[in-house]
């Protein structure tokens, strides 16, 4: 069993978008992250790795992610490809690269890609993504490689308001 978990970075401060890349969150994007990191943790939903988008609000609510679910913040890995709207195929070739030890991923990234993703890789996914969505994703397979597009069971969709 593999499960991959999508999270939609929390909310952001909405100050314009001539510098999108460092927005930073907000007080309420960082109780949201808190709210539903440690929601995680009280389910022992517990990341083997931690892939986050490299734009400032990704990275700080997977920071607050992890420290909720006792990650190191040094393990976690940033790939550039997550804030410039990753395809779903090469979303599956990144995952279909994880060591077979990987059993739980975390993936931090944005809209509108995260809701695609989501939509994609289940097999019927019409609900929202707010910010700090973060959906639980199951496949029912011994090894990455082995993973395709909708064959993904929802096994949770967290929102902070939920």
């Amino acid at each position: 069993m593999k499960q991959v978990i999508l999270v939609r970075h929390a909310k952001a401060a909405p100050y314009g978008y001539d510098d999108d890349f460092n927005r930073q969150l907000t007080d309420r994007g960082k109780n949201d992250a808190k709210a539903v990191s440690c929601e995680l943790a009280k389910q022992k939903i517990i990341p083997d790795l931690i892939i986050s988008s490299t734009a400032r609000r990704a990275k700080e609510t997977a920071t607050i992610y992890a420290e909720s679910l006792n990650y190191q913040y040094n393990k976690i890995i940033f790939n550039d490809e997550l804030y410039h709207e990753i395809t779903t195929n090469d979303f599956i070739e990144m995952l279909h690269q994880l060591p077979e030890e990987v059993h739980t991923v975390f993936v931090f990234g944005h809209n509108p890609t995260i809701y695609y993703l989501a939509g994609n890789l289940i097999n019927f996914f019409n609900n929202d993504m707010p910010t700090c969505s973060t959906v639980g994703i199951s496949f029912n397979i011994e090894n990455w490689k082995e993973l395709e597009a909708h064959h993904g069971q929802l096994d949770f969709h967290l929102t902070p308001h939920k």
